[in-house]
């Protein structure tokens, strides 16, 4: 059981349901605040400067700043990526996207801190004129990235879904994917410092999860239908003396011996043999 898997059994129930909806929720209500309060948004915004002055409300407020966009715009991309975010938590499951999205938000506050800290130093005081040093106005930090990250997960997990670009034109997910990843890589080989630091604390959560999850492939829609099909078909024929769902097939331990235990199903053995990771690897194969 990999570290994430024991963090997900400890604190998983905490998990928040649907937690696209909600950010779109938030994503709107500032929308409707640019138009109808736009002097809010100033006080809205993330600030490092100001937050270490004590307006700490900022390190989440900013997920309601909306950028200025036709309201036909605001629409569809609400409509978009609720059907992504809400097609990502089904298969990786609500903890997982939890996670993934929460994670985003971290590192985005994070490198601003740190853009803070940069330009401080570069030049030599937290105080430019009397004023605190702000990045308000730059664009740089927005929840857009966050957006941006589910678009990416979308494309690396379901990389063959046909989408209608423009509502006409048929495209898949990972060449859009692709076009997308091209356009950040460019901000970052030809930005400034600011710029890099900006993309790369906005996409961190990407880069983290996909290439920290090795076994990636056992989240895609391929694999959870095959499992989901073994289940059912496998179900009668695992039900142990207890209630018990697994077996090993040498010592015949189960999961109510030790709740630590993992069991896999081994694929060179001729049948439905499960051993435990004691026994994964040493037992004789059954021909």
């Amino acid at each position: 059981m990999s570290w994430f898997d024991k963090m997900e059994k400890k604190v998983g129930r905490y998990a928040i349901s649907n937690l696209t909806l909600y950010l779109l929720i938030a994503y709107g209500i500032g929308y409707m605040t640019r138009f109808l309060m736009p002097e809010l948004l100033q006080w809205l915004t993330l600030e490092p400067g100001l937050i270490l002055k004590g307006q700490i409300w900022r390190i989440v407020s900013w997920i309601f700043v909306a950028p200025a966009e036709k309201p036909i715009y605001f629409l569809l991309m609400v409509w978009l990526y609720y059907s992504l975010g809400t097609t990502l938590e089904r298969t990786w499951g609500t903890f997982r996207y939890n996670v993934y999205i929460i994670s985003g938000m971290l590192f985005t506050v994070i490198g601003a801190f740190v853009l803070y800290g940069v330009l401080c130093a570069t030049y030599d005081a937290a105080f430019i004129g009397g004023q605190t040093l702000l990045l308000t106005g730059s664009g740089l930090f927005s929840v857009s990235y966050i957006y941006m990250s589910i678009f990416l997960a979308f494309a690396v997990t379901y990389p063959d879904m046909e989408v209608l670009l423009y509502f006409i034109i048929p495209i898949k997910m990972k060449w859009m994917g692709l076009v997308y990843g091209v356009m950040i890589l460019y901000g970052i080989i030809s930005g400034s410092m600011v710029t890099r630091i900006a993309i790369i604390a906005s996409i961190l959560n990407f880069i983290i999860f996909f290439l920290s999850t090795r076994n990636l492939s056992r989240y895609s829609p391929k694999e959870r239908a095959r499992k989901a099909k073994f289940k059912q078909q496998s179900a009668p024929h695992m039900t142990y003396a207890n209630g018990a769902r697994h077996r090993c097939a040498v010592c015949g331990r189960t999961e109510l011996d030790d709740p630590c235990l993992e069991f896999r199903f081994c694929s060179k053995c001729n049948g439905n043999y499960e051993y435990c990771q004691d026994h994964l690897f040493t037992h004789e194969h059954v021909k």
